[in-house]
């Protein structure tokens, strides 16, 4: 029954790693929606307007039959238009209804794998590592690699290329200086964003006054900043006030923070702010998936005597043991190091305990039986681990309670 216990699969523990996987596609559909109706909205008022104008001008004579027909073709034309996005739009739709069933259906396989034994269960973790990987790949700026890697493992429903693609290009753009391409991502996202209270947009049009004090140009700084900056004068006060010092301040200020707001590392600021507005949007985690997968494997399997100065790994030679412990060998050692480990309710001793004047606890006769094979006389036992030798007298036996 133990046994039964511990190899039964809990399908709800490993969905707490996989919510973006639904999530996500959630995020882009409601934004696909919301983008339609914004352009069939100001569409429809638009079409609306000129019709009536139209008709109106028609009836009092204003505008000549052939002006009436080129007016009616121009709304034609522009309804053809809205047609033609609209289309679009369906066809993303349909795309992101396709991920999303391909996603539950992928998760529908584990809740019909009875086991962690299972060789299902194998596939199927197989797979999502797959997924974990097409992930770090994309967070790395790897994308070429991540969409062969998922055309060549057939998951190109299960990963999101082409989001993260999008998202490295705005952040690499905000590296080399340019505001234009994440300001463009802003406008398009920005019902979205103000939901989240982003500060995003505030810092890429505060940047952009700094790089027109920068050049010197002080009317063109003021206009700028009556038109982007004051409307900010009451929801961020410190903001605000720190974009007014600039204007005493030029590019060579020593005083913080405006040596600070002139340094070339603040565009690597908005590229982080930029990237954690792209994720917040899209509900993303900030850190890579096989992030958070491998820190919960490591503290699962880690132990607190995995970095004692005796433990028995490959780097410590004075110990006489080997082991098969994934967190205690030369790779993963040192990655677990600032891991903590967990609180393990069930432990295993050997039979017949004894304790030695170290502290450490070995079954007696396989105690005996080493220290045998190391070639110690009757009566003497030897550490396996810290290879300290001991009179057999000294050992006492120990009761668990």
């Amino acid at each position: 029954m133990a046994e039964l216990t511990i190899t039964k699969l809990n399908p709800e523990t490993h969905l707490l790693l996989d919510q973006p996987l639904l999530r996500l596609p959630v995020e882009l559909g409601r934004k696909n929606f919301k983008l339609a109706a914004m352009h069939i909205e100001h569409d429809r008022k638009a079409l609306t307007a000129n019709l009536k104008t139209t008709a109106n001008d028609s009836l009092s004579g204003k505008k000549s039959p052939k002006e009436t027909l080129d007016s009616l073709d121009n709304m034609i034309n522009r309804m053809k238009n809205l047609k033609r996005k609209t289309e679009a739009f369906h066809e993303d739709e349909k795309a992101i209804h396709r991920q999303s069933r391909k996603r539950l259906e992928h998760l529908h396989d584990l809740y019909q794998i009875p086991s962690l034994a299972d060789v299902k269960y194998d596939d199927w973790s197989r797979l999502r590592l797959d997924r974990l990987l097409v992930d770090y790949l994309l967070r790395n700026g790897y994308g070429d690699s991540a969409r062969a890697l998922a055309k060549e493992k057939g998951i190109e429903d299960l990963v999101d290329v082409d989001v993260f693609l999008q998202c490295h290009k705005v952040e690499e753009s905000l590296r080399r200086g340019s505001t234009q391409e994440c300001l463009a991502w802003c406008a398009e996202n920005r019902e979205l964003t103000r939901k989240t209270n982003s500060t995003l947009e505030f810092e890429l049009r505060l940047q952009q006054f700094i790089e027109l004090r920068r050049k010197g140009s002080l009317l063109e700084a003021r206009l700028h900043a009556q038109k982007y900056i004051t409307g900010h004068s009451e929801t961020n006060v410190p903001d605000f006030q720190r974009a007014a010092g600039l204007l005493a301040y030029g590019p060579n200020a020593r005083t913080e923070p405006y040596k600070t707001m002139y340094s070339e590392s603040r565009w690597d600021f908005l590229a982080n702010l930029f990237v954690k507005s792209h994720h917040e949007l899209f509900a993303l985690p900030e850190r890579p998936l096989l992030h958070i997968a491998l820190s919960a494997g490591l503290s699962a399997l880690k132990t607190p005597s995995c970095h004692s100065r005796y433990a028995s790994s490959s780097s410590n030679a004075s110990s006489s043991t080997t082991t098969v412990c994934p967190i205690c060998s030369t790779e993963l050692n040192e990655l677990a190091r600032s891991l903590r480990h967990v609180q393990h309710n069930k432990s295993s001793v050997e039979h017949d305990p004894v304790v030695l004047p170290n502290g450490r606890v070995y079954g007696r006769e396989r105690l005996l039986e080493m220290s045998s094979k190391f070639g110690l006389p009757v009566g003497k036992v030897k550490d396996p681990t810290t290879s300290e030798v001991y009179d057999a007298a000294v050992i006492r036996k120990v009761f668990f309670s």
